[in-house]
């Protein structure tokens, strides 16, 4: 017998959260731990439970899904994120891919399209729709770093990454901008957003690249 897989929801659609769930429960291996309409109990439920799986909207009252993915791979390594979107495109898919995520799906998509979309993540497969194959951007090689990514900095983040890159502690930082600790938590989810990075190790690094391009090009 499979293992019975621990899902939880982040919908900000209340009707759309909850016939997903009867469409996921009507499944024996599937059980729905939690549902939330918000990114950050979305995290707190991620923390309780490790699901091995969590749908999430793409758009939530705080902003888009890419925040939360690298954060809830850090909760629980474990768990598979599939985003529910209304922009079904390549690009995006890539972005949400590089990030952290296991797949995403049309919020158009059938119930018999999510449970597939499920199966092969059981079976270690991403599903994709056999249209992206014909699209001029599948085959298109994923473009590299653009200098835009300093340049779209603000000078408090821009701040906040050289210091982090000379090793200064995060505490350490905050008390030099005089902020609390937990406000450099949330310019670092921005930072990596605009990095198009899922970690510290990640974000150093391309950010360092750039630095070095940018004074090459001066």
């Amino acid at each position: 017998m499979k293992k019975v897989w621990q899902v939880v929801i982040v919908d900000i659609h209340p009707t759309s959260m909850l016939g997903t769930k009867l469409i996921l429960e009507e499944q024996q291996d599937l059980s729905v731990r939690g549902m939330t309409s918000t990114g950050t109990e979305g995290l707190d439920l991620v923390s309780l439970h490790k699901p091995d799986l969590i749908l999430m909207d793409y758009r939530l009252p705080e902003g888009q899904a890419d925040q939360y993915i690298s954060r809830i791979k850090e909760l629980s390594k474990d768990t598979h994120v599939i985003i529910l979107t209304d922009e079904d495109n390549v690009k995006l898919f890539r972005h949400l891919m590089a990030l952290g995520a296991s797949g995403m799906l049309s919020k158009q998509a059938s119930p018999s399209q999510l449970i597939h979309l499920i199966s092969g993540l059981r079976e270690g497969y991403v599903s994709i729709p056999l249209s992206w194959l014909d699209s001029a951007e599948w085959g298109q090689p994923s473009e590299p770093p653009s200098e835009q990514y300093a340049v779209e900095l603000t000078e408090t983040e821009t701040f906040i990454m050289e210091r982090i890159v000379q090793g200064v502690t995060y505490d350490k930082i905050a008390s030099e901008i005089n902020v609390s600790r937990r406000s450099i938590d949330n310019y670092l989810r921005k930072i990596y957003v605009k990095l198009d990075v899922s970690s510290r190790a990640q974000a150093i690094e391309r950010y360092a690249l750039h630095a070095r391009q940018s004074k090459t090009v001066s």
